[in-house]
């Protein structure tokens, strides 16, 4: 499941933060992704500098994102990274997983963690179905919904019309083997946060998008910049 790397600080909108493609990155470094591990950084949060400054400042710190956070594997670790981020409210954090219902509540008990943004993600209808009423219930100030890899038309509008859910962020899946994404998907969920004054992040393309019934093959490096000149955003 790919190494255990809980921090990655950048900032929300940087392709380096979202982009972080799992398994390509691990290869990249001859990572055996199926091994779950701690890495040297496992302390970063609260590592100074020798002025004595934390070395992570003034930034957004994405939890894992070479892996998920609520791996079982890692559950021995996991409440020394929720003591880090309890000592750093000076930071915000974001948990982005497709393992929601394995958030424990516990944690909650004796700081409300107004510095987390859970976000977890939903690639189809019964992920929606299974997840987002496990995130609304989770007393949490701050959530977020990503629909990437989108690989079918889904109506969210019922979690939405909530008001909990404070963004959703979208896009289609990465790769020559990526699973088609089409435009007509994005554009209902931009709809749907219109309707619930949701804000809307159409992230990336993927690598085969359907527009207009036509199928489009576009590079890697083109996905966002292609993304963005939809110009449909709502933030």
């Amino acid at each position: 499941m790919a190494i255990w790397n809980p921090w990655h600080g950048c900032h929300k909108k940087s392709s380096g933060c979202l982009n972080c493609y799992m398994f390509r990155r691990d290869a990249l470094y001859d990572i055996d992704s199926t091994k779950v591990r701690k890495t040297k950084d496992f302390d970063l949060a609260l590592r100074k500098n020798k002025k004595g400054e934390y070395v992570l400042k003034d930034e957004e710190v994405y939890l894992c994102m070479t892996s998920d956070f609520f791996v079982a594997e890692a559950d021995e670790w996991r409440k020394e990274i929720f003591t880090m981020i309890k000592m750093r409210k000076d930071l915000h954090f974001h948990i982005i997983t497709k393992r929601i219902e394995r958030f424990d509540l516990n944690i909650l008990k004796d700081d409300p963690f107004d510095n987390i943004t859970l976000c977890p993600t939903c690639e189809d209808q019964r992920a929606a179905d299974e997840r987002l009423p496990i995130l609304l219930k989770i007393p949490l100030k701050h959530k977020e919904v990503i629909l990437e890899p989108l690989l079918e038309k889904v109506d969210i509008e019922k979690y939405l019309a909530t008001k909990m859910i404070s963004q959703v962020t979208c896009g289609g899946e990465s790769g020559q083997e990526g699973r088609l994404c089409d435009y007509e998907w994005i554009l209902s969920l931009r709809e749907q946060c219109l309707k619930t004054g949701t804000r809307f992040y159409f992230k990336q393309t993927g690598t085969h998008f359907k527009k207009d019934g036509k199928v489009y093959t576009i590079d890697r490096k083109y996905q966002l910049s292609q993304a963005s000149k939809a110009n449909i955003n709502i933030l």
